[in-house]
């Protein structure tokens, strides 16, 4: 099994001015695409004819946020077709609202990210031999204590009581499809949240596992 991990949002907590003219994101978005390997070639595609219908290099990366409202209900629209065909696939996601956090929590904002992996993800790996982690290099860092799959690996092992293991393998979003795939879904679950866009999410929404934390 193949987990691919990105986010939209930031782990910042300055709310005193709007997101992005001087301060944070109210909320982040964390998401993961679980896809078995012999499937994994599917997410690519969609990605990929994105980039050809919009006649793009797959050098100039597309980040969700540059695709247009119409390109993001269109790729909900694949993403249902996707999922219906092949129900092994998944996405799961979790989006915090940051200032509903407590203070001494803020403090070390790389724990919650740990923790909101940890809401996600154990309870659908469990019952698997063996994972293959694979985040954005240039996602958030995880600098606390344990390095994140460390973590992850004690609570399969420690807590649960079970013999999962996890191999990272981080990659640079602009050369994984797969990555891009996954950070479009998390800046359309985002942005709902966010900016109140509800299009493309409401397309999606029943394809999708979307957890809330601090609400």
């Amino acid at each position: 099994m193949n987990i691919y991990v990105d986010e939209s949002g930031d782990l910042g907590w300055k709310f005193d001015q709007p997101y992005q003219k001087g301060g944070s994101s109210r909320y982040l978005t964390i998401t993961c695409l679980l896809v078995p390997k012999n499937l994994s070639q599917l997410p690519k595609r969609i990605v990929k004819d994105f980039y050809s219908k919009r006649k793009r290099s797959p050098r100039h990366e597309l980040k969700g946020s540059d695709l247009t409202e119409i390109e993001k209900e269109d790729f909900a629209n694949k993403i249902v077709e996707l999922f219906t065909e092949n129900p092994e696939i998944k996405i799961l996601s979790m989006t915090v609202n940051k200032e509903n956090v407590q203070e001494h929590i803020r403090q070390d904002p790389n724990k919650l990210y740990n923790y909101m992996i940890n809401l996600i993800l154990l309870d659908n790996i469990k019952d698997k031999p063996k994972i293959n982690f694979i985040p954005d290099k240039r996602t958030i860092k995880v600098k606390s204590g344990n390095s994140l799959v460390d973590y992850l690996q004690i609570q399969l092992w420690l807590v649960l009581n079970v013999q999962t293991t996890i191999q990272n393998y981080p990659q640079e979003s602009h050369t994984c499809w797969n990555l891009q795939f996954t950070d479009w879904v998390s800046h359309i679950i985002w942005n709902m949240f966010e900016n109140q866009r509800f299009k493309a999410f409401n397309i999606l929404k029943n394809k999708v596992i979307c957890k809330t934390l601090f609400f």
